[in-house]
């Protein structure tokens, strides 16, 4: 068996999450919530070391999933999430009252959600793997994808 070759892994990931859209003209400019999924692929050669723990694989899907939850499940799970342009006295009133408001340099769209989580994923990944591709999934039809080979 050829054992050099290129395999991609795909772990899914879901967590909720509140947003609203700043100057959007229909019902998504009120609060409301998702349960989001997020579909991580990777890229690479499965180890070939004999002597590692690791053999086999392209990366340990236990130590994909500590950096997903670090980066994008832990930040963003049970959060709301606002364009930092919402007017200020609203969202300091938002956060004496809620612990985990978000204020992103961007409108919280999946669109640009995505490609924020494929930043902050590709930081951490070991040099051995490439991010291949997110989905990133708001409700049942509706979702935003980043392939690495668009944004090379």
């Amino acid at each position: 068996m050829k054992t050099n070759q290129v395999i991609r892994i795909t772990k899914e990931f879901k967590f909720e999450m509140a947003h609203a859209l700043l100057g959007y003209n229909g019902p998504c400019k009120n609060v409301h919530g998702h349960s989001y999924g997020l579909l991580v692929t990777l890229i690479g050669a499965p180890i070939a070391d004999i002597t590692d723990p690791k053999l086999g694989m392209v990366m340990d899907f236990g130590d994909l999933k500590k950096i997903v939850k670090e980066v994008v499940v832990d930040v963003f799970d049970h959060a709301l999430v606002l364009n930092e342009k919402m007017p200020a006295d609203l969202t300091n009133k938002l956060k004496t009252h809620f612990e985990k408001v978000i204020l992103l340099p961007y409108q919280p769209t999946s669109e640009l959600m995505v490609i924020d989580m494929a930043e902050r994923i590709k930081s951490k990944l070991p040099t051995h793997v490439s991010l291949k591709y997110l989905q990133l999934r708001e409700t049942v039809t509706s979702y935003a994808e980043w392939y690495a080979d668009d944004n090379e």
